[in-house]
C-alpha cells in the first residue's frame, strides 16, 4: 500500500513536469518572432493541402493534387487517380524531364490530363497509362495558344509569328518604332495581351502599335564596361502619345486584314484607344470599344472581319470625368444576338443586357454596390454568375443572376472573400475563399449556395507565431458622411499604459483596395514582423480608391492627392485617440501612387510625421504616363491649377524630420526623373532627405532583393523612429 501510493505520488510528480514541459513549449511556440527573411516566406502563407482544383470535362467531376497525387471524381466520392511517379516514368521512358509537381495539370476528361513540360505540351490518359505529346510550345514571348488546334501566336521582338497547320507566318517589319501582337495603352483598359483567337480558331486578331513617334525615354545600364544606353518608349501627359491599328489574320487564305477604325485621318482619331476586343461567336464580327483621348467618350462599334469595315456603333457612353472600361462583352449561349456590356453609368458598376443591333434590352443588376466580374454563363443561357461585394465592401461574393427576371442570389453566405469556378452547366461551383478568421477554405457547392463537400480547410500557418492583433472597422471621411475601412494591426504583447511607434501604410490611388476580409485582412509577413518588433500597423483605403461605387473613386479627379490625404488625416485622428498609439512616434510609408501619397502628407504635416518612406514615388503627374495621368487629371494644358497644387517639386520646402525615399535604377513606370528632380528641389530649398536607390530594378524590388528592401525600411525605422 505504500509502496503503491509513493509510485502514484511518484508518477504524479512526473507527470506534473511533463505538463509543464508541455505548456511551456506550447507558450515558447507561440511566442516564435518572424526574422526579415521570413516575411517573403511563402510557405507562411495559406498554401498547404490540395492545389489545382478543377472541374473535370463536362463539370460532372472535380479534380486536385494532394500529396503528389491526383485525385477525380463526384463531389463527395472522390478517389486517387494517379501519381507524380508514374507521371514521370512515363516522361522518362519518353526521354523527356520529369516534373517536380502535378500543380499545373488540366484535367480534360475523367480519363485524360494535360501538362507542359519545358518546350512541350502532353495528354496523359490514366486508364491506359499512356502518355501523348500533343504540340511543341514555340519559344517566343507573349504565347497565345489556340486550345482546339493548338494553333500558337507568339512575338519575337517586336514582330508576330503565327504557328497554323504546321506553317509559320510572320507580321513584321523593319521600323523598331512598330510593334505587333503586344499589349498596348500601356496595359489599361484591362488590356493584358495584344492577341485574340476567334472562338473558332479561324482568325487571329492582333494590335499593331505605331509609337516611332513618341519619345525615346533614357535608361541607363550600369552592367557594362562604359554604361549603355536602353531607352523605351514613354508619352508623358499631354505629349504625343502612340497610334493603335487592330488587324486580322484569316488561318485559311492567310491573308491580314486590318481594320479600319479611323473616320479620318486627325491625329485626335489616330490616338483613340481600342479597347476590350470581343469576338461574336459565329466569327464573322470583331467588337471593340473605341475611347476618345480624352477617355470621357465611349462607341461601342462593330467591325465586319472580312473587309475591315464599320458595320455599326451599336452605342455611345460618356461622362464628365471618365470612362474605364475594363472587360469586353458577353455574348448569352444559345442567344447569340444578346450580350452583355458592364457600366457605371448609374454610379455603381452593374451589367446591362444588350441585343446585337445597338438596342438596351435591360439594365441586369441594379443596387449601390459594384458587379466586380463575370465568373460564368451557363451552357443554357439562363443565369449569369458573378462577383460582388453586395453583402460587404470589403468582401468578395459569389451570386446567380437570372438573365430573364434579373433575381440575384446569394451561393457564398460566410463572410470573406471567394474565388468561385462554375462549371458549364451551371449546376455546381468550387468556391475557395478566405477572411479575417479563415486561412483558407475550399468548398464543392451546388449553385443554389448548398455545400456539397468540403474539399480543404487549411489551419493557420503562422500558429506557433506570436501573433498580433489584426483589427478591422469604419471611421468617417472628411465629408463627415462616406464610411472609410481600415485594418490595425498590434503588437501581439502590449502592455496597459505603453505607448507604441505607429506606420501609416497608404497607398490611396484608383484601381486599389487594401482593406480586405480575407486572411491577415489584406495585409502581409512584413506587416506582422512589424508588429512583433513593437510597431502599430495601420492602413486605411480613403476615397479615390476602388470597388465602392462611381463617385467614390471619381471625386479626387483632376487634383490627385487632396481628398485623399483629408481622408488619411481622419485616420490619423483616429490613432491619435488610441491610448497606445505614441503621437510622437508616427511614421507613413507607401511605394508608387503610395509614395506620392507618403510625401504629400509628409511635406502637409511635419508635426504629425516625424519619418517617411516613399518608394517609386509620382513627383509631378506631368512626368507621368499619358493613359493612367490624363485620365485622371487631364492634360497640363487642360488642368495647370491641378498640377500645380499637387506637384510635389513645389513643397519641398516644406520638408521637416526624416524622409526617405527610394527609387528602381531602371523604373519604366515611375520614371526615375520624378524622385531626382525631388532631390534637386530639396537641395535648392536647404532640405536634407535621405535617398536610396536599387540598381537593375524596375519599378518594384522583386526577388531577393526584396528582403534588402525591407531591411533598409525596417533600420530606417529603428534608427529615427523607434
Amino acid at each position: 500500500m505504500n509502496i503503491r501510493n509513493s509510485f502514484s505520488h511518484s508518477a504524479r510528480i512526473v507527470l506534473l513536469a511533463i505538463g509543464c514541459l508541455i505548456v511551456s513549449f506550447s507558450l515558447f511556440a507561440q511566442n516564435k518572432r518572424l526574422s526579415i527573411q521570413q516575411t517573403m516566406d511563402y510557405q507562411l502563407y495559406p498554401r498547404s493541402g490540395v492545389v489545382g482544383v478543377q472541374f473535370v470535362g463536362d463539370g460532372s467531376q472535380v479534380a486536385y493534387v494532394k500529396d503528389d497525387t491526383v485525385y477525380m471524381g463526384t463531389p463527395g466520392s472522390v478517389k486517387k487517380v494517379l501519381n507524380l511517379g508514374e507521371v514521370n516514368r512515363a516522361l522518362t521512358a519518353a526521354g523527356e524531364q520529369t516534373l517536380n509537381n502535378l500543380y499545373s495539370f488540366t484535367a480534360v476528361s475523367d480519363k485524360e490530363i494535360r501538362f507542359t513540360v519545358k518546350q512541350h505540351c502532353y495528354q496523359y490518359n490514366i486508364k491506359k497509362r499512356t502518355l501523348t505529346k500533343l504540340y511543341d510550345v514555340v519559344d517566343g514571348e507573349n504565347r497565345d495558344i489556340e486550345q482546339t488546334s493548338f494553333q500558337q501566336a507568339y512575338t519575337r521582338d517586336n514582330n508576330l509569328y503565327i504557328n497554323s497547320n504546321g506553317r509559320i507566318f510572320s507580321i513584321e517589319d523593319p521600323n523598331p518604332g512598330i510593334v505587333y501582337g503586344q499589349p498596348v495603352h500601356r496595359h489599361e483598359f484591362g488590356i493584358e495581351k495584344g492577341t485574340f483567337w476567334s472562338p473558332k480558331g479561324s482568325f487571329l486578331a492582333f494590335y499593331r502599335m505605331d509609337e516611332s513617334m513618341v519619345t525615346d525615354y533614357p535608361l541607363v545600364n550600369t552592367n557594362t564596361r562604359i554604361a549603355s544606353s536602353k531607352p523605351f518608349k514613354y508619352p508623358m501627359a499631354g505629349m504625343k502619345s502612340h497610334e493603335v491599328t487592330v488587324g486580322i489574320y484569316n488561318t485559311t487564305t492567310e491573308k491580314v486584314t486590318y481594320l479600319r477604325t479611323r473616320n479620318n485621318a486627325s491625329v485626335e482619331e489616330r490616338e483613340n484607344y481600342l479597347t476590350n476586343l470581343s469576338w461574336s461567336p459565329d466569327e464573322k464580327y470583331l467588337y471593340i470599344a473605341k475611347i476618345n483621348r480624352g477617355q470621357n467618350h465611349l462607341w461601342m462599334e462593330r467591325y465586319n472581319v472580312e473587309t475591315g469595315d464599320l458595320d455599326k456603333v451599336l452605342f455611345e457612353e460618356t461622362n464628365p470625368c471618365y470612362i474605364d472600361p475594363q472587360e469586353g462583352i458577353y455574348f448569352i449561349p444559345r442567344h447569340p444576338e444578346l450580350f452583355l456590356w458592364f457600366s457605371e453609368r448609374d454610379g455603381y458598376k452593374h451589367l446591362y443586357l444588350y441585343s446585337t443591333t445597338g438596342e438596351l434590352v435591360k439594365q441586369l443588376t441594379k443596387g449601390n454596390f459594384d458587379v466586380q466580374s463575370i465568373i460564368a454563363i451557363d451552357s443554357k443561357g439562363d443565369n449569369v454568375y458573378v462577383n460582388s461585394n453586395k453583402e460587404d465592401p470589403t468582401g468578395l461574393y459569389a451570386y446567380r443572376v437570372n438573365i430573364n427576371t434579373g433575381e440575384m442570389t446569394l451561393l457564398t453566405p460566410e463572410p470573406g472573400t471567394h474565388r468561385v469556378q462554375v462549371n458549364a452547366a451551371g449546376t455546381m461551383l468550387i468556391d475557395r475563399f478566405s477572411s479575417l478568421t479563415v486561412p483558407s477554405r475550399t468548398l464543392v457547392r451546388n449553385t443554389k449556395g448548398k455545400m456539397i463537400s468540403s474539399l480543404n480547410d487549411i489551419p493557420s500557418p503562422l500558429a506557433e507565431y506570436a501573433m498580433p492583433n489584426i483589427e478591422m472597422g469604419t471611421i468617417k471621411a472628411a465629408d463627415g458622411v462616406t464610411d472609410l475601412y481600415y485594418r490595425l494591426i498590434t503588437p501581439p504583447d502590449m502592455k496597459k499604459g505603453d505607448k507604441y511607434p505607429t506606420l501609416v501604410y497608404v497607398y490611396g490611388g484608383p484601381h486599389s483596395q487594401l482593406v480586405t476580409n480575407s486572411w491577415l485582412a489584406g495585409g502581409n509577413l512584413y506587416f506582422l514582423f512589424l508588429a512583433q518588433q513593437g510597431y502599430v500597423v495601420f492602413t486605411l483605403d480613403n476615397r479615390g480608391t476602388d470597388n465602392r461605387g462611381f463617385a467614390f473613386e471619381s471625386c479626387t479627379h483632376r487634383h490627385l492627392g487632396e481628398i485623399e490625404m483629408a481622408d488619411q488625416m481622419e485616420g490619423v485622428k483616429f490613432l491619435q485617440s488610441l491610448p497606445y498609439v505614441d503621437q510622437e512616434r508616427m511614421g507613413v510609408e507607401g511605394w508608387s501612387f503610395g509614395g506620392f501619397m507618403t510625401i504629400t502628407m509628409k511635406l502637409a504635416h511635419p508635426e504629425i510625421f516625424k519619418v517617411a518612406c516613399a518608394g517609386g514615388p509620382v513627383i509631378d503627374w506631368k512626368w507621368y504616363e499619358v493613359m493612367y495621368g490624363e485620365r485622371y487629371m487631364d492634360t497640363p494644358d487642360e488642368n495647370p491649377e491641378g498640377y500645380k497644387n499637387t506637384s510635389l517639386i513645389n513643397k519641398a520646402g516644406d520638408l521637416e524630420g526624416r524622409l526617405l525615399v527610394i527609387h528602381g535604377a531602371e523604373d519604366n513606370t515611375v520614371v526615375w526623373q520624378n524622385s531626382i528632380e525631388f532631390i534637386q528641389a530639396c537641395i535648392k530649398k536647404g532640405k536634407l532627405v535621405d535617398y536610396f536607390i536599387y540598381p537593375h530594378h524596375e519599378h518594384n524590388v522583386l526577388g531577393y532583393d526584396r528582403i534588402h528592401l525591407y531591411k533598409k525600411m525596417f533600420d530606417y525605422y529603428e534608427t529615427f523612429l523607434k
